[in-house]
């Protein structure tokens, strides 16, 4: 599918009446009067909302007397699946790393710290030689 036919996938989509009819088509085929009939809209507004969705390539509508049943055309919807797993992968991939990184950035805090406590223990608690020192005197 060419960028320009998935802009109109997209595009077509952007509008939540489209959706809607969209959505009710994955249920089954529909006529336009029953597509139209959940709106407060003329039968002419709902063809140009499915003249949109027809040359995005998201529904059909076969040839021949009213009343034609309108399909969804899923191949489309594959293609845009693909498009946008290729990109989920990439932010996958970007996640990972930087869970990575931040995994490492916790394991140097970690022991970081514990050589701070370490540090702070042997300066000031439990050292022989601080021990002889107070003997000395």
């Amino acid at each position: 599918m060419a960028a320009d036919t998935l802009s109109r996938v997209f595009s077509a989509l952007a509008d939540p009446t489209r959706r809607n009819i969209v959505a009710r088509l994955a249920e089954g085929d529909a006529t336009v009067g029953q597509l139209a009939e959940p709106y407060q809209m003329t039968l002419q507004a709902v063809y140009k909302h499915l003249r949109v969705l027809e040359d995005a390539g998201l529904v059909s509508r076969p040839r021949g007397p009213q009343p034609r049943p309108v399909h969804l055309e899923t191949t489309v919807f594959d293609v845009m699946d693909d498009w946008i797993e290729r990109y989920r992968r990439r932010a996958e991939q970007r996640y990972r790393r930087l869970d990575a990184v931040l995994a490492g950035m916790n394991k140097t805090d970690d022991n970081d710290g514990a050589h701070r406590d370490q540090d702070h223990t042997d300066n000031h608690r439990g050292r022989p030689e601080a021990a002889d020192h107070l003997d000395d005197s």
